[in-house]
């Protein structure tokens, strides 16, 4: 039997400054910090991930902070816009409340059928909302100052903006096992599993775009759900059977990932669902103070030193 991909598992893009991160998508987008952590690979930055009540595979959006680091360029070769969904009629509520913040929106727009509403974060990542018929009710945060007939319910979609998008759709379709379900003008979409919500990808294609540049503001990787290790290890080997450089697999504590990178540049992750954010805190108290794995506990004292002070200020309205 195949190994499956059951959509997106997390987003991960690079913030600036940590206070700033956490009141915008706490206190305005209402989502739930539901881990405060580092960056395994650079413990002196924090990771932090946002998502629904529970931490939910597919409700994830997070951040690697590097204060004073550059601003990145959107381009081809990169993941250039993450979709949450919301319920229908409630786009005329996140205009005023976004508006209200002073954040910088676009018009609002329509796409394959859906009502969508552009805008960019502090540091210029480009996020969307998208009306979403019967959104997940299980995908919310309950706990924020957003009400819940408006309340994000996790993710709708991403989009990959490509110079030739043909490697990375054949990479989706073929191996991934995306099926092509919607065209409009040079934007290809393609969804996964039962699809809809959070199993869905938009393949933008721009044969003269600029090259992207990772920095702060976009998007570092993409993380597809896998169920269990065994699915994530024969992923492995069929991606390492297709001629793709595959890490071995690592250990992120709330789940297990293995990296690739598709041959349009995106760099893509299989994350497994388990053992989730909840192995280490109860879920009542998700986010609410610094985790670190096993091997960095030794270092804490000397890492808490290195991170700012941050406030969590959960469901606080910025």
């Amino acid at each position: 039997m195949a190994p499956s991909i059951l959509g997106i598992h997390h987003i991960t893009a690079i913030a600036s400054d940590p206070q700033k991160n956490i009141d915008f998508y706490t206190g305005l987008l209402g989502l739930r910090l539901v881990k405060t952590t580092v960056n395994f690979d650079d413990p002196g930055s924090y990771h932090f991930y946002y998502g629904d009540g529970a931490g939910s595979p597919g409700t994830i959006i997070t951040f690697f902070t590097w204060p004073g680091a550059r601003r990145g360029r959107h381009g081809v070769g990169q993941v250039t816009s993450t979709a949450f969904a919301v319920p229908f009629g409630s786009l005329t509520y996140w205009e005023d409340r976004l508006r209200t913040a002073k954040v910088e929106i676009q018009e609002r727009s329509g796409r394959l059928g859906r009502p969508v509403l552009s805008f960019l974060d502090g540091d210029g990542l480009s996020l969307e909302l998208i009306e979403t018929e019967n959104p997940d009710v299980h995908r919310v945060w309950t706990g924020s100052s957003v009400p819940e007939y408006a309340a994000i319910h996790g993710f709708h979609s991403a989009t990959i903006t490509a110079a030739d998008a043909e490697p990375t759709v054949s990479l989706l379709k073929e191996t991934m096992g995306f099926t092509a379900t919607g065209q409009e003008g040079n934007r290809l979409r393609l969804e996964v599993a039962a699809g809809g919500a959070g199993q869905t990808i938009d393949v933008l294609t721009l044969p003269s775009g600029e090259l992207g540049r990772v920095a702060v503001g976009t998007v570092h990787h993409i993380a597809w759900r896998t169920p269990d290790d065994a699915q994530q290890l024969a992923w492995l080997e069929l991606l390492d059977r297709a001629g793709y450089n595959v890490s071995p697999v690592m250990d992120r504590s709330y789940f297990q990932s293995i990296y690739y990178r598709e041959h349009g540049g995106v760099l893509f992750e299989i994350a497994t669902d388990q053992p989730g954010f909840a192995v280490d805190e109860a879920v009542e108290t998700l986010g609410s103070a610094l985790k670190l794995p096993s091997w960095m506990e030794p270092q804490r004292s000397i890492i808490e030193q290195v991170l700012p002070p941050i406030h969590r200020n959960q469901g606080v309205t910025v």
